[in-house]
């Protein structure tokens, strides 16, 4: 009969140490790994909720946004006129400046001068005026609950001057433009 040899003291202790290695190392495995999928899971939440990361893409902005440039968003409760926005149209989000609110009206002359409740519009944004793609009747008065908004590329822009789009309401509202993070060269706020 064959006896099995018993492990030495140095033998027992290293085998525990290799086994409590073990059980620290798969701890911290999973407090590692739940760290970093809850980091991502609000890293969502914020980006979808709060602050909406955008690609912008066609020229109905420019100057002022280029496609291609990413910018970032924010929920914001008021609205100034001037501020670029981002709202739902249809299955898409589109990216405009507000230039009015409710019951106010709009008037756009042929040489595409935006008048606002009869006084002109500063717009140093623009590069050139151009009447634009317009199908409503003008002057226009914003319906109560809406917002005007406007393309900063005049002749090429689709906004709210064209019956298609028309007005916006706050439940199509995305967010604020407020920062733009590519390329990196225009990085930095946006106005």
């Amino acid at each position: 009969m064959l006896l099995k040899k018993l492990p030495v003291a140095e033998e027992v202790e290293k085998e525990l140490k290799r086994e409590q290695y073990k059980t620290r190392y798969k701890k911290t495995l999973k407090s590692t790994v739940f760290a970093l999928i809850t980091a991502a899971a609000i890293a969502v939440l914020v980006a979808t909720l709060w602050l909406p990361v955008l690609k912008i893409f066609g020229s109905s902005m420019s100057p002022t946004l280029a496609e291609g440039e990413i910018v970032v968003s924010i929920k914001a409760k008021e609205l100034k006129p001037g501020d670029i926005v981002a709202f739902y149209y249809g299955n898409k989000v589109l990216v405009k400046r507000y230039i009015a609110g409710p019951g106010t009206w709009v008037d756009i002359r042929e040489d595409g001068v935006v008048l606002i409740d009869d006084s002109i519009l500063v717009e140093p944004y623009i590069e050139e005026k151009s009447f634009g793609i317009c199908d409503i009747e003008l002057p226009y008065q914003v319906p109560e609950e809406a917002y005007f908004l406007i393309g900063d590329h005049r002749e090429t822009s689709v906004d709210s001057r064209h019956s298609s789009i028309g007005c916006i309401s706050d439940e199509q509202i995305v967010g604020k433009i407020v920062f733009r993070v590519w390329p990196l060269d225009r990085f930095g706020f946006v106005k």
